[in-house]
């Protein structure tokens, strides 16, 4: 039970709470949409275990010469290749016709996240850059797959924000990499895109593009409007704060292996979120 529990990845549902955005930036929180939110958070969850399963068949050999990653169920041979590849197909299966049932419109962001993660998986998470691409765009089909659930309309503000955000987080956990490829630990096939040079430069970059572009939204005339208050631009102090934790986890600590571990386990980083979601909130109710 708990090679299987390690195989399907629970632990990564937590980028699913993006699927809750929409209805957060839109300032558009009730009973029914946070019930349609969830039903959604269950079906990307489920097809995100699919999705896990798949990675990791695809990726068996080089799991095996990673020093945690040998762990993994399939790498370590807990799990047989055979029982991996029908829990695979049997969680997409079920998946669909959950989807199919509920909402065809959100059953075409599933398919698609799925389709795009098979590429991924077969071929493209083997090209540099491009591999984060595809890492961030899944956090924008989380996105969509909220919106769609609750017919929320989203703002182009959420979906670059998350977009640059997801980016920043891919560029951390790359970094990992580049530096277990430095102590002699070649992991990925793609490493050889990346160095420590090109990683730090853009990992700040990203963290300043998505600092100025929070900003841009809290003040713009669209959301100023919405709620009725230009004071939402006071949630950036926790943003920057959460940004600035996580470099320091990644460039003092030289920690940023696995960005959903980092966020589950970093008190100082949990209590940055929570407090900026409680201010967003407040702000924005108080108008």
């Amino acid at each position: 039970m708990k090679d299987l529990i390690t195989l399907l990845r629970p632990h990564q549902y937590i980028k699913n709470i993006f699927i809750f955005a929409p209805i957060l930036f839109a300032f558009s929180i009730t009973q029914e949409n946070l019930l349609h939110s969830f039903y959604a958070f269950i079906l990307f969850s489920i097809l995100a275990s699919s999705v896990y399963i798949l990675n990791d068949y695809m990726d068996v050999e080089e799991d095996k010469k990673h020093p945690t990653k040998c762990k993994r169920p399939l790498a370590s041979g807990a799990i047989s290749l055979a029982n991996a590849n029908f829990l695979f197909i049997a969680l997409a299966g079920v998946t669909f016709v959950m989807a199919y049932i509920f909402n065809t419109k959100l059953l075409a962001v599933l398919f698609l996240y799925f389709v795009l993660n098979i590429l991924y998986s077969v071929k493209l998470k083997h090209i540099a850059i491009v591999d984060i691409f595809i890492i961030s765009t899944g956090f924008v089909l989380r996105l969509f797959a909220g919106a769609i659930a609750t017919d929320t309309p989203l703002s182009m503000w959420i979906i670059i924000i998350t977009f640059l955000l997801a980016i920043f987080l891919a560029l951390a956990k790359r970094r990992d990499d580049v530096l277990l490829s430095l102590e002699g630990k070649e992991t990925r096939k793609n490493i050889n895109g990346y160095n420590l040079e090109f990683v730090n430069a853009t990992m700040v970059l990203m963290s300043g593009v998505v600092i100025v572009s929070y900003l841009q939204y809290t003040v713009s005339p669209e959301v100023i409007s919405r709620i009725g208050s230009e004071h939402l631009y006071l949630t950036a102090f926790f943003v920057i704060l959460g940004i600035f934790r996580y470099m320091q986890i990644t460039f003092v600590e030289q920690g940023s292996g696995s960005p959903t571990k980092i966020v589950l386990k970093d008190r100082f980083l949990q209590i940055s979120i929570l407090l900026w979601l409680f201010s967003f909130i407040f702000i924005a109710k108080l108008s």
